[in-house]
């Protein structure tokens, strides 16, 4: 019986997984993890930062080899650099809305969730002198409240695929490289951490990842893009 049990609540664990984390979930509506694309496309994207010095590492490669990527970047890690920030976007690189604070807690409430995408909205307004049109929600969490919220504000929300589930801890860079290339399809959005919830933390794994993955998919024949170009849709909203 309690084998039973044990078995049934892994199932369910799973299954909420899987309908509010997956990256491939679209219960409660369009989370896009991909573009429609059949040429060798992909967009490189980036989460938690400006984490410093590792955010300006991976910029300055991925320009060095003219790629353009998207940044989805917290509230308060802007705040302590938001010269990074205005060096990444002057670069040409995009900027996406990733909360406030990036706890969790605070994600379970979609009001309070909003009012952390408006605060950070104005974060990046004030550094970039537009504001960002995309926003990835911490974890991928979604939900049918979030969501609506989300697409009341015009905002268009990007999920994607994780390079590696233990990237964050920063496993050896040429493991986390061989599984993001290994997952890496046409039109595949690829997420990377260039830092770490709203903390910050050494990135050099990924840094060095990202050089790996970048050069294989490269001599794949890939060609890299920004996410609004991937999906079709505006980054910024028109002033």
């Amino acid at each position: 019986m309690i084998p039973l049990l044990i078995a049934g609540v892994l199932v369910a664990a799973l299954g909420a997984y899987w309908v509010l984390m997956s990256p491939y979930s679209q219960a409660f509506g369009n989370y896009p993890y991909r573009g429609d694309a059949s040429e060798r496309v992909v967009a490189l994207t980036f989460d938690d930062g400006p984490n410093e010095p590792y955010t300006s590492q991976i910029v300055e490669y991925l320009n060095s080899r003219n790629i353009r990527a998207t940044f989805f970047q917290v509230g308060h890690c802007v705040e302590r650099s938001p010269e990074t920030t205005a060096r990444i976007d002057a670069s040409g690189h995009v900027i996406g809305n990733h909360s406030l604070t990036h706890r969790f807690s605070t994600y379970l409430r979609p009001a309070r969730f909003e009012r952390e995408v408006q605060q950070t909205q104005e974060i990046l307004r004030r550094t970039l002198g537009r504001t960002p049109a995309l926003v990835r929600s911490p974890w991928l969490w979604r939900q049918p409240m979030m969501l609506r919220m989300l697409r009341g504000n015009l905002l268009q929300p990007v999920a994607g695929v994780f390079c590696h589930a233990f990237e964050v801890f920063q496993i050896d860079a040429t493991k986390i490289a061989r599984r993001a290339v290994a997952k890496t399809r046409p039109g595949t959005i690829l997420i990377f951490h260039d830092g770490f919830d709203a903390r910050g933390g050494d990135r050099s794994q990924t840094v060095r990842a990202v050089e790996i993955t970048t050069e294989a998919l490269l001599a794949q024949g890939y060609q890299f893009v920004t996410v609004d170009k991937l999906l079709r849709v505006p980054a910024y909203f028109e002033s």
